[in-house]
């Protein structure tokens, strides 16, 4: 292989990708990547690590995270998935993605070996990202698990800290079908010896968590316990918030560029995380706190999570696609003012519709859509499923004929949203 192109069509092509195709593809055991990490020679082992799971908000919470690591001038690591428009987006260092020439000469070293092994992927991904990341003298990485956690690929690494965000219904096929079951899963990335944080306490799975943390003799904490948000004002640019630790404010007025209301849980889950990292040593002031958090785009370059696309008509884009995500959005949506509403909507083939359609606005007009992809739910379907929920509109094919419809429908004073999957927020960014 001659050209970056060239790489990247090999492994997208000849390795099973979950984002593409879905359960095929995944991987339910952790051999393949301890078997990468083995002709790797460990690299795994060769940098410090925090680790993050949960159904929604571990990506907002890892970029945060990276961000205010960055601005107290640590060397930060900063594994995600999937990414947006460009492969590198999963593997940055202080905001700035992986080299394509990395990329490259990693392939054409380990090709041979890794093909005996045949990985997924994800698998390779991660086999990438911790070669890249041992080889650039990090002070830190901060590193999202992709699906679930006891059985995720990046399930191999000894973490200073684990965080768990919140626990929701998402890849039920794979992880289970009841919250006590996704939280077990979840809490495979809870560590013998290890602070474990909890973002959100749920009646559910509090147990699971605590039996978890018990049996590895972990230290385990419960943000929503120790941590309240206060006084949240949203100006569609930045979020303010002031934050109480143990009911005593702690810091006022803390501004945030992610501008999701949702963010008000991730927001508290970061600053426990900050707090533990304290405790372990880092040098993180409330400075370095204010300016990761009202930089986290320019530091490092998240997107996907309410994204402001126009302002005439006011056009919003997110990655929300589950139950949890989805009544999030809509909340939101509805402190909005607007004409009319327009929703430019598609999903994976692989979920469940039933849930996520039925928490959708009635009073909206929709655009039902199906984004490039083979994992992708067929438009028509999707449009006959929705109508049976009350949902009005139309079918328009691709993502980009159904927002240059709704374009064409909306006046200046309307709100055109598009989300619904990860895939279709990618399509327009």
């Amino acid at each position: 292989m001659q050209s970056y192109q060239e790489v990247l069509n090999y492994l997208f092509s000849r390795l099973p990708m979950f984002t593409r195709i879905g359960k095929a593809a995944y991987k339910a055991d952790l051999t393949n990547t301890i078997k990468l990490m083995e002709v790797l020679k460990h690299p795994e082992k060769k940098f410090k690590t925090i680790h993050i799971a949960g159904t929604n908000g571990k990506g907002s919470t890892s970029h945060m995270l990276a961000s205010i690591l960055h601005s107290a001038g640590y060397k930060t690591g900063l594994y995600t998935s999937p990414h947006i428009k460009d492969f590198r987006e999963r593997i940055r260092i202080n905001g700035t993605m992986i080299s394509e020439e990395y990329v490259l000469k990693f392939v054409e070293l380990y090709k041979d070996a890794f093909e005996k092994i045949e990985p997924s992927f994800f698998e390779w991904t991660v086999a990438l990202c911790f070669d890249f990341f041992s080889n650039q003298h990090l002070d830190i990485a901060v590193i999202e698990t992709g699906l679930g956690g006891r059985l995720d690929s990046t399930n191999i690494i000894s973490p200073l800290l684990s965080v768990i965000t919140n626990i929701g219904y998402d890849h039920t096929d794979l992880l289970g079908d009841t919250i006590e079951k996704i939280a077990f899963e979840k809490a495979g990335i809870i560590k013998k010896n290890t602070p474990i944080i909890i973002g959100q306490k749920q009646n559910e799975t509090t147990n699971v968590f605590e039996q978890k943390a018990n049996l590895e003799h972990s230290p385990i904490e419960f943000t929503s316990d120790i941590f309240q948000i206060k006084n949240w004002e949203n100006n569609g640019f930045l979020i303010t918030v002031d934050v109480y630790f143990k009911n005593k404010l702690a810091i006022n007025k803390l501004e945030c560029d992610l501008t999701g209301n949702y963010q008000k849980h991730n927001i508290i889950t970061v600053l426990h995380a900050v707090k533990s990292l304290q405790e372990n040593g880092f040098v993180i002031s409330e400075n370095h706190i204010r300016t990761g958090l009202k930089q986290v785009k320019t530091n490092t370059g998240f997107k996907g999570r309410w994204d402001i696309l126009s302002k005439m008509p006011l056009i919003v884009s997110d990655t929300g696609h589950n139950e949890d995500g989805i009544k999030e959005i809509v909340e939101q949506l509805l402190t909005i003012k607007y004409n009319k509403l327009f929703i430019v909507f598609g999903m994976v083939n692989d979920k469940l519709p039933d849930k996520v359609l039925s928490a959708l606005p009635k009073h909206a007009i929709y655009f039902f859509c199906k984004a490039d992809m083979p994992r992708a739910m067929n438009d028509e379907d999707l449009f006959e499923i929705a109508k049976t929920f009350g949902l009005q509109g139309n079918f328009y094919g691709s993502v980009e004929n159904a927002l240059n419809e709704a374009k064409k429908q909306a006046s200046s004073n309307d709100l055109i949203f598009v989300g619904g999957s990860t895939f279709v927020a990618a399509e327009i960014l």
